[in-house]
């Protein structure tokens, strides 16, 4: 043959093979978009994961429940999943949890058991309520210590308001607004001295009067927000540890202050388990051509339980697995393998995706890109390079082939600075990963959601949910399909503008492997 023509017909294979490949590529985005629009689970995931299975604390059968549900549902849609067990922890359920007060009156009070609380029993523990003692300083609080025996003790500030700021911003005068805060931050500060005088840190100071003898302790965290605490745990290990609503907390104080002498009775019914493994879940989709090169969707598993963990991370849960569920069904042959991972404990420092860095050097090494989601239940609108040299050469590329109605709200920031912390992605990237956290817009997540009791089915956003699952499995697809590995080059750091020192890289550290549970 010719060479001219050899070189012609050589350069017509060639485009017509370029042509195929982008209609082809064309066609999966297109799929991939149909099904997550058309076809959405989202829905019917989101019941069952916080309906049917609920809050998801470590340590507890609910979060085990959790992992055999994924498991389960990943099985059903044809794919490959296990747990995986990465520690232990201190087994805990909560029961059944009733407040009341008795005296001056009898009303039922909006409050909960705090994480890992110890039980009343089903008889519950009756007795008076009153405020922390107010001492003249640690020596002073020591002597009154034996005011809190037989007592539940109140050790939270009392807020002058249930309204949030916003609300006053709206209504009031600005002068009612400014003097509202002018005493809230002079109450804030009493209060702050009034336990700086017992010489006890806020964690110490519930073991202390658990030593006196108190019946109980009682807080409120409030977030900011209408009708909304924060929920963590207890510190205690033989009285219960309740949190109490703002509006029911500063009744109690209220009544304790006047000499009342209100009265409460705690039934709180949870059971300690004793030792329990815990876990993370681990699905994929084998890659044809590099099955040992690694896209990896990321999302904490577990929550807090003050309620169903919906926007914390239910959220960033259920579009990891409806990425995959579609990524399954349109692009079933991937070129290089798709993992999810679902982490356990996240809550308590990261220790799920801890562990998994620590344990699977070789998925990690040869990691082409992880995507992690978690705060809250909006579409994404942020995404930092985390301090990759070269991050925008490969997620720019990949973004570009996004919808425009998704990625019009997006930000990006590159090359950025390494993640620290804050959800799993900094697991990865203290490792040397490309990861990059898909940071999504507020909806007042840190006052309304973010630990609290509030975070539950109804505040999710089903539409940026829907448009943070077609962002994800669009460039789950692209970073399979890329035919270059991503660059782990970094950025010569910065000096620090906060300490005016050096900036130096992340280091891996290992997941807290025995939570909760005495040497």
């Amino acid at each position: 043959m010719n060479k001219n023509l050899l070189v012609a017909a050589l350069l017509l294979f060639l485009n017509v093979s370029l042509s195929l490949a982008q209609d082809a590529k064309k066609e999966t985005i297109e799929n991939i978009i149909q099904e997550a629009e058309k076809n959405s689970q989202l829905e019917k995931l989101a019941h069952e994961l916080l309906d049917v299975v609920g809050p998801r604390l470590v340590g507890t059968p609910q979060m085990n429940n959790a992992h055999d549900w994924a498991v389960k549902k990943y099985q059903d849609w044809g794919i490959t999943a296990e747990k995986e067990q990465w520690g232990k922890w201190k087994g805990w359920e909560r029961g059944i949890t009733h407040v009341d007060m008795i005296s001056p009156r009898i009303q039922s009070l909006e409050a909960r058991q705090l994480a890992w609380s110890p039980s009343t029993g089903k008889n519950g523990v009756t007795a008076e309520v009153i405020i922390i003692p107010e001492a003249a300083d640690s020596s002073d609080f020591a002597s009154k210590l034996q005011q809190v025996k037989g007592k539940f003790v109140m050790i939270s500030m009392p807020q002058p308001t249930g309204r949030p700021d916003d609300n006053w911003e709206e209504w009031a005068t600005p002068e009612s607004f400014e003097k509202m805060k002018k005493d809230r931050d002079s109450l804030e500060k009493q209060w702050d001295a009034r336990l700086e005088k017992t010489g006890l840190g806020y964690r110490d100071l519930p073991a202390a009067l658990e030593k006196a003898g108190a019946a109980g302790i009682v807080t409120s965290r409030w977030s900011r927000g209408f009708g909304v605490n924060k929920v963590f745990s207890a510190s205690t290990k033989k009285i219960p540890t309740i949190d109490v609503s703002l509006e029911d907390y500063g009744m109690l104080y209220r009544l304790a202050e006047y000499g009342d002498k209100p009265t409460i009775k705690v039934v709180a019914e949870s059971k300690e388990l004793g030792e329990v493994p815990t876990f993370n879940t681990i699905a994929k989709i084998e890659g044809t051509e590099k099955p040992e090169e690694y896209v990896i969707l990321s999302a904490h598993f577990d929550s807090w339980d003050g309620a169903t963990g919906a926007t914390d991370n239910g959220t960033g849960t259920l579009v990891m697995m409806e990425a995959l569920r579609i990524l399954k069904k349109m692009y079933p042959n991937p070129k290089r393998t798709i993992m999810v991972g679902h982490w356990g404990s996240e809550e308590q420092g990261l220790n799920g995706s801890r562990a998994f860095v620590k344990d699977h050097p070789e998925i990690v090494e040869n990691m082409q890109v992880l995507f992690n989601q978690d705060n809250g239940t909006g579409r994404v609108v942020n995404i930092s390079g985390n301090g990759f040299l070269h991050a925008y050469d490969y997620l720019g590329e990949w973004l570009y082939e996004v919808p425009e109605a998704v990625t019009t709200h997006i930000e990006t920031e590159f090359p950025g600075t390494p993640g620290r912390g804050g959800s799993d992605y900094a697991s990865f990237v203290a490792a040397g990963a490309p990861a990059f956290n898909l940071s999504s817009l507020s909806w007042d997540y840190w006052n309304y959601t973010w630990h609290t009791n509030r975070d539950t089915y109804d505040k999710i956003v089903f539409d940026d949910v829907r448009n943070n699952v077609i962002l994800t499995a669009i460039l789950a697809y692209m970073a399979s399909e890329d035919p270059e590995r991503t660059s782990r080059e970094k950025i010569n750091l910065p000096v620090s503008r906060r300490s005016g020192e050096q900036m130096t890289w992340p280091e891996p550290r290992d997941a807290q492997r025995a939570g909760m549970l005495e040497d």
